[in-house]
């Protein structure tokens, strides 16, 4: 151990006493449970329970090749990058034009207002999400629907039709979080020194200007931060609002890997070729948020370390 940490921590051992339930959380939590991803690399019996992991045979790559080579491969792949770039193209940019309109508010109690509508979303559970999103879009007594018929326009089945069904899942999704996804921006703005601000009102610059030139470079290293955060989840397309919104007929858009993993893991009980497709969708998300931040670096923008 280097002689200066070490006489660091005791200089400040009950500092460092501090951190000692943080590490023992994600120690047994996190790290201890990482050995079951060697069912990946085996075949194990679903009721042998523990035992099973070390006693079964190892079979290499069989399972991630298995996969690969399946039918769906393709399929539910290109159903999860799809879902996943629109949540960034449309998802990424929705809390920074928020933030920027909520800062342009200047009537403190008006904006208290908005921003705890905005916020309100993020505490509903996934589960009422759904069901606030069936009954506002079903084609039998949906309110979207009621009301186009009100209109005289057909109804539209929003769920059920694969032309639909993405627009759906996305446009919730941003609903649900972007009021939330401000809090981070709102308080990078409030950081920016508001003498620059009064340096440009002087030079006379519109309120346009001083957000292109002042507002959105003071808040990039959050949104850089953020974006490769963003891609390092690109193959996590958000199982919960997905499993609950979805049905067979859209199948064709939305089943994804992780709905995939849950289909063969846990209903077709196959646990070690769930757990290889759920390892490489935890690798290719390493290696994408790995290869974001190695961009960052090289446009010299701040990464994540």
């Amino acid at each position: 151990m280097n002689a200066s940490l070490w006489t660091s921590m005791r200089k400040y051992k009950l500092e460092y006493a501090l951190v000692v339930p943080g590490m023992l959380y994600f120690l047994i939590f996190h790290y201890v449970p990482i050995y079951g991803i060697i069912i990946a690399f085996k075949d194990i019996a679903p009721f042998e329970g523990l035992s099973g992991i070390f006693s079964s045979e190892w079979v290499g790559l069989k399972h991630f090749r298995d996969f690969m080579n399946s039918y769906y491969f393709w399929d539910i792949l290109g159903n999860t990058l799809i879902i996943s770039f629109y949540r960034i193209v449309f998802g990424f940019p929705a809390p920074i034009v928020l933030a920027l309109l909520m800062n342009e508010v200047r009537h403190s109690g008006f904006k208290r207002v908005v921003q705890t509508i905005a916020y309100l979303p993020h505490f509903l559970s996934m589960v009422l999400l759904a069901g606030l999103v069936t009954a506002m879009l079903s084609l039998d007594g949906g309110f979207v629907n009621g009301f186009m018929g009100w209109l005289g326009f057909e109804p539209i089945p929003f769920l059920t039709d694969n032309q639909y069904f993405r627009s759906v899942l996305i446009g919730s999704g941003i609903w649900k979080e972007a009021g939330w996804g401000t809090i981070l921006y709102l308080a990078a703005i409030a950081g920016i020194d508001q003498q620059l601000y009064e340096a440009a009102t002087v030079d006379g610059a519109g309120r346009f200007r001083q957000i292109w030139h002042i507002t959105l470079p003071g808040i990039r290293h959050i949104m850089v931060i953020l974006f490769i955060l963003s891609v390092g989840h690109i193959l996590d397309a958000g199982f919960e609002q997905i499993y609950l919104l979805y049905s067979p007929p859209v199948y064709q858009v939305s089943d994804i890997i992780d709905t995939f993993v849950y289909r063969k893991g846990l209903v077709e009980v196959n646990y070690s070729y769930a757990a290889a497709v759920s390892l490489f969708k935890s690798v290719a998300g390493v290696i994408l948020i790995l290869g974001a931040n190695y961009i960052a670096k090289r446009l010299d923008q701040e990464g994540i370390w």
